[in-house]
């Protein structure tokens, strides 16, 4: 039987306010779950002319599936969202780039004409599930040599990254550093994130009730001197700090996926379109490379160079590996279509839920941007992969038209 394939287009997307982890964090008595079901709700709210039964599949990440982040979480997410109980769900796992596949994983879906609306998402409490808790690596892993000791921890490939690149020196990942602090907080004061914020209600047996309405990681007015003295906490002598790489965070992000002509059908925004995408592995030891091939993978099945992208937003995990992607397209440290508003060394990185914030930043660049017809998500992700996701900008004059 033939098929005609549908081109997709994200609708909406929000996110929660990213805490820092641990006690201290204004989210450390929240449950991770009532983070991505607020998500979800806000969506709803703010899109009343989708009816709940048109959402087909609610898809959620979560890198440590366990507790409050375990169970089938898209499913219980869609029931406790208020979705009717004929809306399906399922749980995601790649790591960092979680909503990221989560929401390739819809989008295929609705390319297929499987189903025509879902919501896509991810949620990390690091505070209650820190990365890592309760798994058992195989020991043939290191025994046989399949990966070094090292690929295991995530701030010793960034120090990889350092060694097999000396032009990426520490300098210029505190210089990278300092301007994703300096973006967010400008981003902060033109009101360019808040739109797509969601307050979020918090509570503490001893702090009591709370309203988080803003990310508690940034640290506005950090300097290069500040950063010079951070310990190098995975080496003696090292490059990659805490000031220089995204912290331990807890958040949610969720979006609206749907199928262009359902879109219309339903009066729905159109914020994006998605062009095409790419995940790749590299070696684990040095995973920070990995947006690299993954861009060149979704630049070549989109029949585009990478002259063609106007807007950038790259998962900052470490600045090195920002800066090892842009080294390789020949791009500046401090270009401005570089993550305009800052990124998650500045705004934090809940693993799997990062990949959404990447999406709603961008959509909101294109609205300010409509010269720029093609933009990029691309993030690393552990355990040796990468992923790219290109989007073309509904304000641009040519629009649609190849498409």
């Amino acid at each position: 039987m033939p098929r005609t394939l549908n081109e997709v287009v994200f609708v909406d997307g929000v996110r929660t306010p990213f805490g820092k982890a641990g006690e201290k964090g204004m989210y450390a008595q929240t449950r991770a779950d009532d983070l991505v079901v607020r998500c979800i709700r806000e969506l709803l709210k703010r899109n009343p002319q989708l009816p709940k039964d048109r959402v087909e599949e609610v898809a959620i990440a979560a890198t440590t599936q366990i507790g409050d982040q375990g169970l089938t979480l898209g499913r219980l997410a869609a029931l406790l969202s208020g979705l009717p109980n004929t809306t399906p769900g399922y749980s995601v796992d790649r790591m960092c780039a979680g909503a990221m596949t989560a929401v390739t994983n819809v989008a295929s879906s609705i390319g297929y004409g499987a189903y025509d609306i879902a919501i896509a998402g991810g949620v990390e409490h690091m505070g209650r599930h820190p990365m890592g808790e309760g798994i058992d690596p195989n020991p043939r892993l290191i025994g046989e040599k399949l990966v070094d000791q090292s690929a295991l921890s995530m701030g010793n490939t960034a120090e990889n990254l350092h060694d097999r690149f000396p032009q990426l020196t520490k300098e210029r990942s505190d210089a990278f550093a300092v301007g994703s602090q300096t973006k967010l907080a400008k981003a902060y004061e033109a009101g360019k994130i808040q739109p797509d914020l969601v307050p979020m209600a918090t509570r503490h047996s001893e702090r009591g009730a709370g309203l988080a309405t803003q990310d508690e990681p940034p640290r506005p007015g950090t300097t290069m001197d500040e950063l010079a003295k951070l310990k190098t906490p995975f080496r003696p002598h090292g490059a990659v700090t805490a000031g220089n790489a995204a912290g331990l965070n807890d958040g949610a992000t969720a979006c609206i996926l749907a199928s262009e002509a359902t879109a219309e059908e339903l009066g729905l925004p159109v914020k994006m379109r998605l062009v095409s995408f790419g995940f790749v592995g590299v070696e684990p030891e040095v995973m920070g490379i990995g947006p690299v091939p993954a861009t060149e993978k979704a630049l070549a099945k989109a029949g585009l160079t990478i002259e063609d992208i106007g807007l950038f937003e790259l998962n900052e995990a470490f600045a090195v590996q920002v800066l090892a992607f842009l080294d390789h397209f020949g791009i500046a440290d401090d270009d401005p279509r570089v993550n305009e508003y800052g990124g998650a060394i500045a705004t934090g990185h809940p693993l799997a839920s990062s990949g959404v914030r990447l999406m709603t930043q961008l959509a909101a660049q294109f609205k300010e941007h409509p010269e720029v017809r093609y933009g990029l998500t691309a993030m690393c992700i552990g355990i040796g992969m990468g992923g790219s996701v290109i989007w073309e900008n509904p304000h641009h004059a040519d629009y649609g038209k190849d498409a």
